[in-house]
């Protein structure tokens, strides 16, 4: 895309303008963990908290979202409020849905897919989040595997998540980004974090123990003109990490019922994260919101790192 489509579409606030003109860390973070992962008021507290981790860890965070048809790296405090406000009337925005939403000139609020792609023609390169989507269960019949993966094999951003959600097939996802050419990193872990729980049996390709690392392999990995990104497993903190057998039934019990449902396709993810907290009296949503603050702490270490090594 040139800049004259870019600023034609794509609008940043000017804290993140300013950031990155001068080579500041900026981390990208998405905007449907507000509008579909909570309740108001508490996914309007939570965003800004999560903006307010990024700067204490000497970063500029950049909401990424679709506001009125524009596509925004950096959301102002009201506009959270706005998209929190509105919750699941905010359409649910992935790559599929960005050109009918900007044409439109609609609201959205992206998903890691979607936030991918914003957060790379802005000209962000690390984004935090809390859990990608991957292959679901019963995938070889169904076909349900996420954009997210996609994306991954396309977009030169690094994501920094607590794995991928334990709701999905995670060795099948695994296999799926082995075929897309994707590194999957474990940041102080050989195995990939499965989202509520530190471990899932799977092995990660490399463990790295430092952000400095990560950013190294990051800016090796764009001087060297690779197509795609790279993901990071961060594991939830240990005080925070939930007993994976009762986990386990939460997610058994969740699927069954969505099956018995019929829900399918962009509506599956909401519907079990939002069942599973209930079967688990909101204990995997404290989890969730403690792994999202762990990842954009990271996020925003990497960054730092990326930008001392381009100084």
């Amino acid at each position: 895309m040139t800049n004259q489509n870019l600023n034609r579409y794509l609008d940043l606030t000017p804290e993140v303008a300013e950031a990155l003109a001068n080579n500041r860390p900026v981390v990208a973070l998405e905007s449907t963990i507000i509008s579909h992962g909570m309740p108001y008021p508490q996914n309007v507290e939570t965003a800004l908290r999560v903006e307010a981790i990024v700067r204490e860890h000497g970063a500029v965070p950049a909401t990424v979202a679709v506001i009125g048809g524009r596509l925004r790296a950096g959301l102002t405090p009201d506009e959270i409020d706005y998209l929190g406000r509105k919750g699941r009337e905010v359409i649910k925005v992935s790559r599929r849905d960005l050109p009918v939403v900007v044409a439109r000139g609609l609201d959205g609020a992206t998903t890691v897919a979607s936030t991918m792609i914003v957060a790379a023609l802005a000209g962000i390169d690390v984004f935090a989040t809390g859990g990608i989507g991957g292959v679901h269960r019963g995938a070889e019949t169904t076909m349900d595997i996420s954009a997210d993966l996609e994306e991954l094999a396309m977009t030169p951003v690094m994501v920094v998540c607590a794995g991928a959600k334990s709701i999905l097939d995670l060795g099948l996802t695994l296999e799926y980004l082995e075929t897309k050419g994707v590194p999957v990193l474990g940041y102080g872990t050989d195995e990939l974090p499965a989202f509520y729980t530190r471990q899932s049996g799977f092995g990660v390709d490399y463990r790295v123990d430092t952000p400095a690392e990560l950013a190294s392999i990051l800016h090796t990995q764009r001087e060297l003109d690779f197509p795609g990104g790279i993901l990071v497993g961060n594991p939830i903190p240990e005080q925070y990490s939930m007993d994976k057998a009762v986990i386990d039934k939460a997610i058994d019990q969740a699927l069954a019922e969505c099956e018995e449902q019929g829900i399918h396709g962009k509506e599956t993810t909401p519907f079990l994260l939002a069942r599973i907290a209930e079967i688990t009296g909101n204990d995997s949503l404290d989890s969730n919101i403690q792994l999202v603050f762990n990842n954009v702490a990271l996020g925003a270490e990497i960054a730092k790192e990326l930008c001392a090594l381009r100084a």
